[in-house]
């Protein structure tokens, strides 16, 4: 297993939350419109197309949650499998996608177990789940062997520092109680660094880095250039 048990747990219980914009989950609505917006921007450079419609383009959303992307990825014409190893997020997120008349494939389990050796996409998404996992380099190599030639890897994280042990922890889940506590154990946090040596090893190349600040009183978020705490990664795997 790729996810840990104690975490499928506590995302099992919050799984009825994903949907509430102002419930624990609200971080991550305010986070999904900026990288939303980035990721339309980014398709549309990589692949010299239009950002209003994502039509033709297959895209793979591992740690799919209650599909707070997958969904407006889908409603954008995109090809959408999200794969989640939390059967509280696959509900929830199959069921808010019927209401919406969304069509999208959402799959309980591993990406080993779940996925096709031979199943490729244009996108992969791994968005928030890194810190989640007991092996960042397996899950990564698994992730990215269904990218396609040519085709792009996102991943969002926390930094491993002593900037996120303040912000991300204390700060989100003690003090300002955006998050419940226990959402993030700082040791499982991923530096930049690391991120990149396991998607190098992957046979991936790093294209843009970039911090993301969250301003949790007005409920803002940013790009920044500090990736101390939040930050994205884009990798593309060269076409053949």
């Amino acid at each position: 297993m790729t996810a840990i048990a104690s975490e499928l747990e506590r995302f099992d219980r919050l799984s009825s939350t994903w949907w509430n914009p102002s419930g624990p989950m609200r971080p991550l609505h305010v986070m999904n419109e900026l990288r939303l917006a980035h990721l339309l921007d980014r398709i549309a450079l990589h692949f010299g197309r239009d950002n209003t419609t994502l039509a033709g383009l297959r895209v793979l959303d591992v740690g799919c949650g209650g599909g707070l992307l997958s969904e407006p990825l889908a409603q954008r014409g995109a090809e959408v499998v999200g794969i989640d190893a939390s059967r509280g997020n696959v509900f929830a997120a199959k069921r808010h996608a019927q209401s919406q008349g969304v069509t999208l494939d959402y799959r309980l389990g591993e990406p080993c177990d779940v996925l096709q050796p031979a199943e490729l996409f244009d996108v992969v998404l791994a968005l928030e789940v890194v810190e989640h996992v007991a092996d960042v380099a397996d899950f990564i190599s698994t992730a990215a062997r269904h990218v396609a030639p040519g085709g792009l890897l996102l991943a969002s994280t926390i930094d491993r520092t002593w900037k996120s042990f303040v912000f991300a922890i204390i700060g989100a889940e003690y003090v300002l109680r955006l998050l419940p506590r226990g959402t993030h154990q700082w040791q499982r946090f991923v530096r930049p660094g690391e991120l990149a040596a396991a998607a190098t090893g992957a046979g991936l190349r790093r294209i843009d880095l970039r911090g993301m600040r969250y301003l949790p009183i007005w409920h803002r978020a940013s790009w920044s250039r500090d990736t101390r705490v939040n930050y994205m990664a884009t990798f593309v795997r060269e076409a053949n």
